[in-house]
């Protein structure tokens, strides 16, 4: 049986942060999933990505700027009822009541811890797979 490739979106305004992500998630987030990336530095190339690709998870950037990411996830949720799953990278545990406002599926802490990321990534995209 081969493995299926996701494609997970990943922005940030910083190139710097949407590599951490990079790294932290992986080509291979769990044994049995392959992931490429698609990336986006600005609401529009992230808007202008969802509409063009078969997104399977946005990784999105809290504190990006002027843009944030949970800005963007509540845009995009509120505008598709086939929005892909979303996971907010945020630098304060606080923040979190913020991102169930935005309606994300999940949140991680800064920095980025690779075990927690990949557990996250791997359950987010077998849950979205699976509906």
């Amino acid at each position: 049986m081969t493995d299926r490739t996701y494609t997970v979106l990943l922005y940030s305004d910083d190139p710097q942060v949407r590599e951490r992500m990079r790294l932290a998630i992986g080509p291979r987030p769990a044994a049995d999933l392959v992931v490429e990336f698609v990336e986006a530095s600005d609401y529009a190339e992230c808007v202008r990505l969802v509409d063009d690709y078969e997104i399977d998870l946005m990784v999105l950037d809290g504190e990006a700027t002027p843009g944030g990411g949970l800005g963007i996830a509540r845009q995009i949720k509120d505008d598709r009822i086939d929005a892909p799953p979303t996971c907010v990278v945020i630098a304060r545990a606080a923040d979190r009541w913020l991102a169930a406002y935005a309606q994300v599926d999940a949140t991680l802490l800064y920095p980025l811890d690779p075990v927690t990321t990949g557990q996250t990534v791997a359950g987010l995209l077998r849950s979205h797979a699976a509906a």
